[in-house]
């Protein structure tokens, strides 16, 4: 699982507490992108796509919610 963060986004960094607690839950990897790094070394496109609804849950690679989590439907979605 990625969460696309952005450091001085307070709501990404309480997504990102929830989503430490779920993971150690659940045993499920999570990543932490910050979209505005990405874009200083090379890589704009997360920034561009996802920059204004931050924070977005990436799940296999697919957008799972964006600035709160669905943990309902994620806890399920980890269960497939």
């Amino acid at each position: 699982m990625v969460l696309l963060t952005r450091g001085t986004c307070t709501i990404c960094a309480r997504v990102a507490a929830r989503l430490a607690e779920l993971a150690g839950e659940w045993d499920f990897t999570l990543t932490l992108t910050d979209v505005d790094n990405a874009a200083a070394d090379g890589d704009p496109a997360l920034r561009a796509e996802y920059g204004d609804r931050l924070p977005v849950v990436l799940l296999d690679g697919r957008e799972h919610s964006y600035w709160e989590i669905d943990e309902e439907r994620l806890v399920a979605d980890l269960n497939r």
